[in-house]
């Protein structure tokens, strides 16, 4: 453990731009407050100082949630000795009609060679599996402390007429099983539960949705995402291609679907056409197959474990229609 410290802060092992890690950091914070307000009022400012601590749960969790993630691959580098950057946040500016979460993630550079496979698991799966819990964390607490419908009022005043919603665009976020579950356990009929049109209204649902859905995009099995590291590590170069081959196939299936129910208005809620584009993102710059490792050796039963406990992870985290947009 000392030996593991010791690395952790060797300035020659790590050489970090803290000014660049800690501004990134900061205009994140403010960006995915702003967004937090956006969501939780329906405007989009100007704002009142007093009204800013309003975007800080939001803003909190998202950050928590994205640091869990980040530091998870961050400290797994660190224990098998590969040079690794601290977190770079991304922030994103909020837009006029334009589905904004303050941030498009966070990403750490690896800086050396990863040894072998059993590196190359740990490194990808520590961050899924530590964004996961803290989701699942988020998500109990934004069921079990739910507002009541007074909260929703505040925001759409409207939202019990019969002409809410008429002649304008909805944005419905997608189910995943894990999010459904979690809803039916922690909920009951007796009080109000917000719609999954209504859910980005609430910061915690908010977040815990956003944490699922970034989860499962890292968790595809496809090249060097954290998900083709598992695959990879777990299956060999082979396994890992076909694999990857037939997630990409999926992605083109369900980004085709999107793309038919948006412009032939057929009425089928399964698929989106933002997929068709993150399946070319993957095609053309992360590519498809997984890039081999220096010694590569069978996995131990404890690894192989944690590697079916991160499939089913990404299956239950994934939604195959993450955004509708409906005109009602």
């Amino acid at each position: 453990m000392s030996k593991f410290f010791s690395s952790l802060f060797s300035k020659r092992n790590y050489k970090h731009n803290y000014l660049l890690h800690i501004s990134l950091f900061i205009i994140t914070f403010i960006t995915t407050i702003l967004a937090g307000l956006m969501w939780t009022t329906g405007q989009l400012g100007p704002y009142e100082l007093k009204e800013i601590i309003n975007g800080l749960p939001y803003a909190l969790c998202i950050l928590i949630f994205l640091a869990a993630h980040e530091f998870g691959h961050f400290f797994a580098s660190v224990y098998h000795k590969v040079k690794v950057s601290l977190p770079y946040f991304i922030p994103f500016p909020p837009i006029i009609d334009f589905i904004n979460f303050g941030t498009i993630g966070a990403v750490i550079k690896t800086k050396s060679p990863v040894p072998n496979n059993k590196a190359m698991f740990d490194i990808g799966i520590a961050g899924p599996l530590a964004g996961f819990a803290v989701c699942i964390i988020i998500l109990i607490y934004g069921f079990t402390h739910l507002p009541a419908v007074d909260y929703l009022l505040k925001i759409h005043p409207e939202y019990y007429s019969p002409d809410y919603g008429k002649n304008s665009y909805s944005l419905i976020f997608g189910d995943s099983l894990v999010f459904y579950f979690l809803k039916t356990i922690f909920t009951n009929s007796a009080q109000f539960i917000p719609p999954m049109s209504e859910i980005y209204h609430y910061p915690f649902l908010c977040v815990g949705w956003f944490g699922l859905f970034i989860t499962s995009m890292n968790l595809i099995p496809v090249g060097q995402l954290d998900g083709g590291h598992i695959i990879y590590s777990m299956f060999g170069e082979k396994k890992q291609e076909a694999i990857s081959s037939v997630a990409m196939i999926g992605l083109l299936f369900l980004g085709i679907l999107g793309l038919l129910t948006a412009f032939l208005n057929i009425n089928i809620d399964f698929g989106w056409s933002g997929w068709l584009f993150w399946a070319m993102v993957l095609y053309f710059l992360i590519k498809i197959k997984h890039p081999p490792v220096q010694q590569f050796e069978e996995l131990d039963f404890k690894r192989k474990v944690l590697g079916y406990l991160g499939i089913i992870v990404f299956i239950i985290s994934f939604s195959p229609a993450p955004f509708i947009i409906t005109l009602q």
